[in-house]
């Protein structure tokens, strides 16, 4: 990669579960990083030091000019939001505000600073029910969730902006994000998180007593929900990699997929933690939540030919093993 195109990021929701592996994939590749985090649901100590560290929220506009102008920012990697799909059922209007209306005032700000490269955090939720499973970029957006909608909402709002301001943009639709820095620099650490592969670690290590499973009656081969994961890291290298397509294409935008084009369900996810700790966490079946699909998977295909993106660790024994290791350290810690 050209170091002269390394311009300085600015990550938002850095101290975050996602923000803070970009940061140091970032970082482990050259780029020069700063990071902006109200530390709502991330942590101060999940940014490495000497990290440039701005407390706040994107919507303060005097935080996030001194940021550009101290750090000379160029590029935003965007991740600050709300991720929980039923809490959004119950609380529409924080997803909106959170999601959509703040990145609105971070996007204004970032405009008028001088932006040029701006990667958002998206999301499969903008799909909302696939007709086959397997969804490409080309899939009908139709959203049953408000999360979904404030991210949907989002990308139309980024494709507007650019066209009418001159900067590019790569919205990446995550499918279900787990695992932890191989490296044990970073990993999941919300309390009271709501991701699968989280819970189930927290079950295997004693922190919770059982997990739930919610939903038994889809039209999957076992009846419970079919997800694509994705380990973190494998994300975290992609948003360099596109920042970096960005960055020597400053006229082309992208929206891509970021999954491993492979499903597995939620019985299946708790199989894979029981092989890894030898042991057998407790299930509960529960009813449905809603606005959960029953099944989810990308087509990878845009990602790995735009971006020459090869996964490290598309193995879901391995993503549970590094989420778990994540998870003792953090009992250890305790």
């Amino acid at each position: 990669m050209n170091t002269a195109i390394k311009c300085p990021v600015l990550v938002s929701g850095g101290a975050g579960f996602i923000g803070s592996h970009a940061v140091l994939a970032l970082r482990d590749a050259g780029w020069p990083v700063a990071v902006i985090d109200n530390l709502v649901t991330g942590f101060r100590g999940a940014v490495p030091d000497g990290v440039p560290f701005y407390e706040g929220d994107i919507a303060d506009e005097a935080l996030v000019r001194r940021a550009f102008a101290e750090q000379g920012i160029a590029a935003v990697m965007h991740f600050a939001g709300s991720v929980v799909v039923p809490e959004s059922v119950r609380d529409p209007l924080k997803y909106y505000d959170n999601n959509t209306g703040r990145t609105r005032a971070f996007l204004a700000t970032a405009i008028a600073s001088g932006m040029r490269h701006f990667i958002f955090s998206s999301t499969a939720a903008v799909y909302g029910v696939a007709t086959d499973g397997m969804v490409s970029e080309g899939s009908p957006t139709l959203p049953i969730n408000p999360y979904g909608w404030s991210k949907l909402m989002t990308e139309r709002m980024l494709a507007d902006a650019s066209a009418a301001h001159g900067f590019n943009f790569c919205a990446l639709r995550y499918f279900n994000v787990a695992g932890a820095d191989p490296q044990g620099r970073s990993g999941q650490s919300t309390a009271g998180a709501t991701h699968l592969i989280k819970v189930a670690c927290e079950a295997a290590t004693g922190k919770r007593s059982h997990v739930d499973v919610f939903g038994t009656d889809f039209a999957t081969p076992d009846g419970t929900g079919v997800r694509d994961y994705i380990h973190v890291s494998d994300l975290a290298a992609a948003h360099v990699l596109a920042l970096a397509e960005l960055a020597g294409r400053p006229d082309q935008s992208m929206t891509m997929n970021c999954g491993y084009g492979r499903g597995y369900s939620v019985l299946e996810v708790l199989d894979a933690v029981d092989r890894v700790t030898n042991m057998t966490v407790e299930r509960r079946m529960q009813p449905r939540r809603d606005g959960d699909p029953g099944c989810l998977v990308s087509d990878p295909s845009r990602i790995r030919e735009t971006l020459d993106w090869t996964p490290r660790h598309d193995d879901l024994d391995s993503i549970v093993a590094h989420a778990l290791a994540w998870e003792r350290r953090l009992g250890q810690r305790g």
